[in-house]
């Protein structure tokens, strides 16, 4: 097992720094929005300010201006992939990943289908109204409901939904530049550029790289969950895995990574990396196990985990001890944070010096809140 030198990794803090490593929240050397993406695979984004803010930690110098405009071309597109939620991804790999994962995807539509009366052939009228509509052009989900009803189509609320979630299952359509605050919808022929297809062995295989080099040491279970495969197939993807996984035992877990581990960030006694990430981070919820995101003698896992990783976190070392949220005004940006443990003095300068990233990221001066809480519920 290549491991760095003097390393020793025993328990989940060591996991949670290793991770901290991986996913590039410290040590990056990445410049763009469209590496951070190519990195870590997929990036959970249906909270699209948020989910910029998550990228923009993982750069060299990332503003919220610079992810847009990146969006804004191309260089990154957003679209229902894996899990049946919004992700961030690449315009080169768009349609292999959809290609691997929309099959269970469309499962789990399926139930919801039924009811709303979407068959085949339905769908299939459907995708050929909605690429006539955009040919050449941008449209909000408005306007391709509207294009739907001319064609004699039923499409409002969660019908509309599910019918352009299947033309982006069907690598059809993804997201367009957006119009002031609106999201538009575009063909993915024109937002992203052929690519050679590849076997599913090779995609399985990819992934499961992609996703150990950027979010490990993980379990099987955690790569299954992200990924939204079965256990079968993701314990080929590690099998096929170029190159080779390895794993470690940590509290009767065993974990896979990409070797060699990097440092885990120090020395214990080193100065805290205290980071106030967005909901949903790669960083915290994209594991199916939370364990190693809490320190068991500072904060206890909560029974409901994914009640309380449904907001903005507040890590340190990579592990939860609060939530925080943030209000923009006119000459200042408030963040409030809620505490589960007590800061020490190097925490809190850290937190400070999290809330001054936080403020060059939108482009406003920070003003910091800060209590603790006793409850382990939801932290917004």
């Amino acid at each position: 097992m290549k491991m760095a030198r003097g390393q020793t990794i025993t328990r989940g803090a060591d996991i949670a720094r290793l991770r901290l490593r991986n996913s590039r929240l410290i040590g990056t050397t990445f410049s763009a929005p469209e590496q951070v993406v190519g990195w870590l695979g997929a990036v959970q984004s249906q909270e699209y300010t948020a989910a910029k803010w998550g990228l923009a930690q993982r750069m060299k110098r990332g503003t919220d201006a610079v992810i847009e405009a990146a969006f804004e071309r191309g260089d990154i597109l957003r679209t229902h992939v894996l899990r049946p939620t919004w992700h961030f991804v690449t315009p080169a790999d768009i349609r292999w990943l959809l290609k691997l994962t929309a099959p269970r995807v469309r499962t789990l539509l399926g139930y919801y289908d039924r009811k709303l009366e979407i068959d085949p052939k339905l769908l299939q009228r459907s995708a050929a109204v909605l690429e006539r509509a955009l040919v050449g052009a941008n449209r909000t989900r408005e306007e391709l409901g509207s294009a739907l009803a001319d064609a004699g189509i039923e499409a409002r609320g969660q019908r509309l939904a599910h019918l352009l979630a299947h033309a982006e299952l069907d690598a059809l359509i993804c997201s367009g530049p957006r119009r002031g605050k609106q999201f538009t919808y575009a063909l993915v022929d024109e937002r992203a550029p052929a690519a050679p297809r590849r076997e599913r062995d090779e995609a399985l295989a990819d992934l499961a790289r992609r996703y150990f080099q950027s979010h490990g040491p993980a379990l099987v279970q955690d790569f299954a969950w992200w990924s939204g495969l079965t256990v079968g197939d993701a314990k080929r993807a590690i099998a096929l895995a170029d190159p080779k996984l390895d794993q470690l035992s940590v509290e009767d877990k065993q974990y896979w990574f990409v070797p060699p581990l990097p440092a885990a960030g120090g020395a214990r006694s080193e100065r805290p990396i205290v980071q106030l990430l967005p909901a949903y981070d790669e960083q915290v919820a994209s594991f199916k196990d939370y364990a190693p995101s809490f320190d068991p003698e500072r904060v206890r896992v909560p029974r409901n985990a994914d009640g309380a990783l449904m907001n903005h976190i507040l890590v340190s070392n990579g592990q939860v001890i609060g939530g925080w949220k943030r209000t923009l005004g006119k000459d200042e940006v408030r963040i409030e944070v809620k505490l589960l443990a007590k800061l020490t003095a190097a925490e809190r300068a850290g937190l400070e010096r999290a809330a001054e990233q936080y403020g060059e990221f939108v482009g406003l001066p920070p003003r910091l809140e800060s209590s603790v809480v006793k409850s382990l519920g939801r932290l917004a």
